[in-house]
Protein backbone atom coordinates (compact mmCIF):
# COMPACT_ATOMS: atom_id res chain seq x y z
CA UNK A 1 0.00 0.00 0.00
CA UNK A 2 1.19 3.50 -0.88
CA UNK A 3 -0.10 5.99 1.67
CA UNK A 4 -0.02 9.53 0.31
CA UNK A 5 -0.16 12.41 2.78
CA UNK A 6 -0.40 15.72 0.96
CA UNK A 7 0.00 18.87 3.02
CA UNK A 8 -2.25 21.83 2.24
CA UNK A 9 -2.78 25.25 3.76
CA UNK A 10 -4.62 28.45 2.90
CA UNK A 11 -1.47 30.57 3.00
CA UNK A 12 2.22 29.79 3.47
CA UNK A 13 4.93 32.34 4.17
CA UNK A 14 7.43 29.78 2.83
CA UNK A 15 5.96 29.83 -0.66
CA UNK A 16 4.25 33.24 -0.85
CA UNK A 17 7.03 34.87 -2.87
CA UNK A 18 8.22 31.93 -4.94
CA UNK A 19 8.25 32.56 -8.69
CA UNK A 20 5.68 30.42 -10.49
CA UNK A 21 4.99 29.64 -14.15
CA UNK A 22 1.89 31.39 -15.50
CA UNK A 23 -0.01 28.07 -15.64
CA UNK A 24 0.49 27.31 -11.93
CA UNK A 25 -2.76 26.45 -10.13
CA UNK A 26 -2.79 24.45 -6.90
CA UNK A 27 -6.30 23.13 -7.37
CA UNK A 28 -5.55 21.90 -10.89
CA UNK A 29 -2.36 20.25 -9.61
CA UNK A 30 -4.45 18.55 -6.93
CA UNK A 31 -7.07 17.42 -9.45
CA UNK A 32 -4.35 15.99 -11.70
CA UNK A 33 -2.90 13.99 -8.82
CA UNK A 34 -6.29 12.60 -7.81
CA UNK A 35 -6.97 11.55 -11.40
CA UNK A 36 -3.86 9.34 -11.34
CA UNK A 37 -4.75 7.37 -8.20
CA UNK A 38 -5.90 3.76 -8.13
CA UNK A 39 -6.58 1.08 -5.52
CA UNK A 40 -2.89 0.79 -4.66
CA UNK A 41 -3.02 4.21 -3.02
CA UNK A 42 -4.64 5.53 0.15
CA UNK A 43 -4.77 9.33 -0.11
CA UNK A 44 -5.11 11.77 2.79
CA UNK A 45 -5.24 15.55 2.48
CA UNK A 46 -3.54 16.96 5.59
CA UNK A 47 -4.69 20.54 6.02
CA UNK A 48 -2.97 23.10 8.25
CA UNK A 49 -5.69 25.28 9.72
CA UNK A 50 -3.21 27.73 11.26
CA UNK A 51 -3.78 30.28 8.48
CA UNK A 52 -7.42 29.61 7.63
CA UNK A 53 -10.03 26.91 7.99
CA UNK A 54 -10.48 23.99 5.62
CA UNK A 55 -13.93 25.40 4.77
CA UNK A 56 -12.11 28.30 3.09
CA UNK A 57 -9.91 25.96 1.04
CA UNK A 58 -10.77 24.15 -2.20
CA UNK A 59 -10.42 20.87 -0.27
CA UNK A 60 -13.78 21.53 1.31
CA UNK A 61 -15.49 20.57 -1.96
CA UNK A 62 -13.28 17.56 -2.74
CA UNK A 63 -14.36 13.99 -2.06
CA UNK A 64 -11.15 12.78 -0.41
CA UNK A 65 -10.07 11.77 3.06
CA UNK A 66 -9.23 14.97 4.97
CA UNK A 67 -7.59 15.78 8.28
CA UNK A 68 -7.23 19.34 9.55
CA UNK A 69 -4.84 20.26 12.35
CA UNK A 70 -3.51 23.58 13.61
CA UNK A 71 0.10 24.24 12.68
CA UNK A 72 0.57 27.79 11.46
CA UNK A 73 3.96 27.26 9.80
CA UNK A 74 5.82 24.68 7.72
CA UNK A 75 7.77 23.14 10.59
CA UNK A 76 4.82 22.70 12.94
CA UNK A 77 2.56 21.42 10.18
CA UNK A 78 5.08 18.76 9.14
CA UNK A 79 5.72 17.82 12.76
CA UNK A 80 1.97 17.36 13.24
CA UNK A 81 1.92 15.07 10.21
CA UNK A 82 4.92 13.05 11.40
CA UNK A 83 3.29 12.46 14.77
CA UNK A 84 0.00 11.53 13.15
CA UNK A 85 1.63 8.94 10.89
CA UNK A 86 3.66 7.53 13.77
CA UNK A 87 0.49 6.95 15.81
CA UNK A 88 -1.20 4.92 13.06
CA UNK A 89 0.97 1.80 13.37
CA UNK A 90 0.85 0.96 9.67
CA UNK A 91 2.34 -2.19 8.19
CA UNK A 92 6.13 -1.93 8.17
CA UNK A 93 6.24 -2.38 4.37
CA UNK A 94 3.68 0.33 3.61
CA UNK A 95 5.13 3.16 1.54
CA UNK A 96 4.63 6.58 3.09
CA UNK A 97 4.68 9.38 0.51
CA UNK A 98 4.91 12.85 2.03
CA UNK A 99 3.79 15.34 -0.58
CA UNK A 100 3.56 19.14 -0.70
CA UNK A 101 0.72 20.86 -2.52
CA UNK A 102 2.78 22.40 -5.35
CA UNK A 103 4.01 19.18 -6.98
CA UNK A 104 2.67 18.10 -10.35
CA UNK A 105 2.70 14.38 -11.23
CA UNK A 106 2.83 12.55 -14.54
CA UNK A 107 0.53 9.64 -15.31
CA UNK A 108 2.16 6.40 -14.26
CA UNK A 109 4.01 7.77 -11.26
CA UNK A 110 2.61 5.02 -9.02
CA UNK A 111 4.17 2.33 -11.22
CA UNK A 112 7.52 4.12 -11.23
CA UNK A 113 7.60 4.66 -7.46
CA UNK A 114 6.63 1.03 -6.80
CA UNK A 115 9.24 -0.11 -9.32
CA UNK A 116 11.95 1.71 -7.43
CA UNK A 117 11.00 0.14 -4.11
CA UNK A 118 10.60 -3.35 -5.60
CA UNK A 119 13.71 -3.46 -7.79
CA UNK A 120 16.24 -1.45 -5.79
CA UNK A 121 15.23 -1.36 -2.15
CA UNK A 122 16.72 2.00 -1.21
CA UNK A 123 15.55 3.84 1.91
CA UNK A 124 14.21 7.05 0.36
CA UNK A 125 12.90 8.00 -3.08
CA UNK A 126 11.86 11.16 -4.84
CA UNK A 127 10.11 11.44 -8.20
CA UNK A 128 11.45 14.99 -8.56
CA UNK A 129 14.55 15.32 -10.75
CA UNK A 130 16.11 18.37 -9.12
CA UNK A 131 17.47 20.73 -11.79
CA UNK A 132 19.75 22.39 -9.24
CA UNK A 133 21.91 19.25 -9.26
CA UNK A 134 22.80 20.09 -12.87
CA UNK A 135 23.72 23.76 -12.61
CA UNK A 136 24.51 24.92 -9.05
CA UNK A 137 28.26 25.43 -8.43
CA UNK A 138 28.00 23.44 -5.17
CA UNK A 139 27.21 20.35 -7.26
CA UNK A 140 29.90 20.87 -9.92
CA UNK A 141 31.80 17.77 -8.78
CA UNK A 142 28.78 15.74 -7.71
CA UNK A 143 29.10 12.07 -8.53
CA UNK A 144 26.02 9.87 -8.63
CA UNK A 145 25.48 6.16 -9.02
CA UNK A 146 22.94 5.50 -11.80
CA UNK A 147 20.69 2.44 -11.59
CA UNK A 148 18.42 1.20 -14.37
CA UNK A 149 15.07 -0.40 -13.60
CA UNK A 150 12.43 -1.57 -16.08
CA UNK A 151 11.14 1.85 -17.19
CA UNK A 152 13.48 4.55 -15.86
CA UNK A 153 16.89 5.27 -14.45
CA UNK A 154 17.55 6.32 -10.86
CA UNK A 155 20.43 8.37 -9.52
CA UNK A 156 21.73 8.77 -6.02
CA UNK A 157 21.18 12.34 -4.89
CA UNK A 158 22.42 14.11 -1.74
CA UNK A 159 19.11 15.67 -0.76
CA UNK A 160 15.57 16.47 -1.73
CA UNK A 161 12.68 18.62 -0.58
CA UNK A 162 10.05 17.57 1.97
CA UNK A 163 8.30 15.60 -0.77
CA UNK A 164 9.68 12.07 -0.61
CA UNK A 165 8.71 8.43 -0.02
CA UNK A 166 9.96 5.69 2.31
CA UNK A 167 8.76 2.51 3.98
CA UNK A 168 6.90 2.96 7.25
CA UNK A 169 9.63 0.96 8.99
CA UNK A 170 12.28 3.33 7.60
CA UNK A 171 10.36 6.36 8.84
CA UNK A 172 10.11 4.84 12.32
CA UNK A 173 13.82 3.95 12.36
CA UNK A 174 14.75 7.53 11.46
CA UNK A 175 11.85 9.26 13.17
CA UNK A 176 13.98 11.34 15.56
CA UNK A 177 16.03 12.70 12.66
CA UNK A 178 12.90 13.82 10.80
CA UNK A 179 11.63 15.51 13.95
CA UNK A 180 15.03 17.11 14.60
CA UNK A 181 14.88 19.15 11.39
CA UNK A 182 11.42 20.57 11.98
CA UNK A 183 12.85 23.90 13.16
CA UNK A 184 10.11 25.44 15.30
CA UNK A 185 12.24 28.55 15.89
CA UNK A 186 12.85 29.40 12.24
CA UNK A 187 9.52 27.75 11.36
CA UNK A 188 10.58 25.67 8.39
CA UNK A 189 11.75 22.13 7.71
CA UNK A 190 15.46 21.88 6.94
CA UNK A 191 15.24 19.17 4.32
CA UNK A 192 18.75 19.48 2.84
CA UNK A 193 20.62 19.01 6.10
CA UNK A 194 18.18 16.29 7.13
CA UNK A 195 19.05 14.14 4.14
CA UNK A 196 22.72 14.97 4.56
CA UNK A 197 22.58 13.50 8.06
CA UNK A 198 20.62 10.48 6.86
CA UNK A 199 23.38 9.77 4.31
CA UNK A 200 25.97 10.14 7.07
CA UNK A 201 24.05 7.62 9.17
CA UNK A 202 24.23 5.04 6.34
CA UNK A 203 20.93 5.75 4.61
CA UNK A 204 20.40 6.62 0.92
CA UNK A 205 18.16 8.61 -1.41
CA UNK A 206 17.32 8.05 -5.07
CA UNK A 207 15.75 10.33 -7.68
CA UNK A 208 14.23 9.03 -10.91
CA UNK A 209 15.43 10.43 -14.25
CA UNK A 210 13.57 11.85 -15.99
CA UNK A 211 11.28 13.03 -13.20
CA UNK A 212 7.76 11.77 -12.72
CA UNK A 213 6.90 14.80 -10.61
CA UNK A 214 8.07 18.37 -10.41
CA UNK A 215 8.12 21.17 -7.93
CA UNK A 216 6.18 23.86 -9.80
CA UNK A 217 8.48 26.75 -9.06
CA UNK A 218 10.12 29.15 -11.49
CA UNK A 219 13.21 27.65 -13.09
CA UNK A 220 13.13 24.60 -10.79
CA UNK A 221 10.96 22.32 -12.92
CA UNK A 222 12.24 18.79 -13.51
CA UNK A 223 14.10 18.91 -16.86
CA UNK A 224 13.14 17.29 -20.20
CA UNK A 225 9.38 17.02 -19.54
CA UNK A 226 6.95 19.64 -20.88
CA UNK A 227 5.04 20.06 -17.64
CA UNK A 228 2.76 22.81 -18.91
CA UNK A 229 1.13 20.31 -21.29
CA UNK A 230 0.02 17.83 -18.62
Amino acid sequence: MIRVFQRHCNFSTQSANKPRPDWFDREKIFDKLISTLDNRVAYTAFHDSGNGSIEEHFLDNKDVNKISMHGGNDAQAFLNLLNYVKDQSYDSNDIIYFLEDDYLHRDGWIDILQEGFDMIGADYYTLYDHPDKYFLPMYENLQSKVIATKNVHWRTTPSTTNTYACRYSTLMNHFDIHVKYCDLVEKWTKDHVKFTELWEKGSNLLSCIPGYSTHVEGNMLSPVIEWSKL
